[in-house]
């Protein structure tokens, strides 16, 4: 159990250690993203699937969600929550379904749930970076153009704060307004060359930004989690330790004391 302790204790202070780059790296982000969600927003009260295959809005098709969790063990309830969280919307908005995953993790809860896994990614690491996004927004972003899918989402833990992650889920594709654009005219935007041109550039990139955004928020959750985990693993450890050492103690006592009773025993005999 002192083993343990000592095994439990290195893993805390290593997620702690990772948890502050994570945490920096996930609000660092958070700007940039709200700020593109909102813009797009705008855009897309004013433009239509005319302007761009990626403001479509289908009726019928598939839906693919993208679930985002870990290849790592021992990080408390995280993955637990969203495989839980990802069987509920499931089961609840049934329908023609395929899952993209994100983690080791997910997708063997998947495969056992029997669950249609179009394309598995393993983990991004420790620092994830922008470009290790980038295959899996063009792989949803061609899904999307193919015609296949009507709705694209992601399902991942919102880093709230060190003791609360909240499994969430965030949509995708097709762009929509979510706020109020009852008063946005039409000519409000000018667009140089053309709306077509540059949604070209924006809509990909707004894409990618969702999903690292999505991947940013998991990796905080998860290192936040383990800390937990394994605080709680080192304290359970001590108390064990505590009580095993009491047990050893009366144990060894009894002893000398049957040892001593058999000495005297012994020497009276004499």
């Amino acid at each position: 159990m002192k083993n343990i302790k000592q095994i439990t204790r290195a893993m805390q202070f290593v997620a702690a250690s990772k948890l502050k780059r994570a945490q920096d790296a996930t609000l660092a982000a958070r700007p940039y993203s709200e700020k593109l969600d909102e813009v797009l927003a705008d855009l897309s009260a004013v433009l239509g699937g005319e302007d761009h295959p990626l403001l479509v809005r289908r009726e019928t098709g598939k839906r693919l969600i993208v679930l985002i969790t870990t290849d790592r063990p021992l990080a408390g309830p995280f993955t637990s929550n969203a495989v839980r969280f990802a069987a509920r919307e499931i089961t609840e908005h049934r329908g023609d379904l395929t899952m993209v995953t994100i983690g080791r993790k997910g997708r063997d809860a998947m495969r056992r749930a029997r669950v249609p896994i179009e394309a598995h990614f393993a983990g991004f690491g420790d620092r994830p970076a922008f470009a290790d996004v980038l295959p899996l927004a063009r792989l949803v972003t061609d899904d999307y153009l193919s015609g296949d899918y009507s709705a694209i989402d992601v399902i991942y833990p919102l880093f709230v704060s060190t003791l609360v992650q909240r499994p969430t889920l965030a949509h995708i594709l097709p762009i929509e307004a979510t706020a109020d654009t009852e008063g946005i005219p039409g000519n409000q935007f000018i667009f140089e060359p053309d709306p077509g041109a540059v949604l070209e550039q924006l809509l990909p990139r707004y894409v990618a930004t969702r999903l690292y955004q999505a991947v940013l928020e998991a990796k905080a959750s998860e290192e936040s989690s383990r800390m937990v985990a394994m605080k709680s693993a080192t304290e359970n450890a001590e108390e064990l330790i505590e009580d095993l050492t009491l047990s050893y103690n009366k144990v060894r006592q009894a002893n000398i004391t049957r040892e001593m009773i058999e000495i005297a025993t012994g020497a009276q005999a004499r």
